[in-house]
């Protein structure tokens, strides 16, 4: 975490079904109603779409398990009024848009 960071709050990741962030390299991901997850590549990384479902940890991480058993735990947090995903590893990924409050 660096300063300024706001992890999610419990409104926040009560937001994510039915909802969508776009990463600024075009990547997207969808967070579905029923737990399903998935995250669509843009053109220039190849295309195609990862499939998963996806939970909200007890700690506030979002957590996706893929259909091809990988799994990963990610921190969302805000900062000056901008999502951005920061993954167990520390890289940090702004995104462009989102639908979540």
């Amino acid at each position: 975490m660096r300063a300024g960071d706001q992890p999610y709050d419990e409104e926040a990741l009560a937001a994510l079904p039915g909802q969508s962030i776009v990463f600024y390299d075009d990547g997207e991901a969808l967070f579905g109603e029923d737990g399903a997850y998935s995250y669509t590549y843009s053109a220039a990384n190849g295309g195609g779409t990862a499939w998963g479902s996806y939970r909200v940890a007890q700690d506030g991480q979002v957590c996706v398990t893929f259909v091809n058993g990988m799994s990963r735990c990610d921190q969302y947090v805000t900062n000056r009024d901008r999502t951005v995903v920061i993954t167990s590893d520390g890289q940090r990924f702004p995104v462009r848009s989102s639908q979540i409050p």
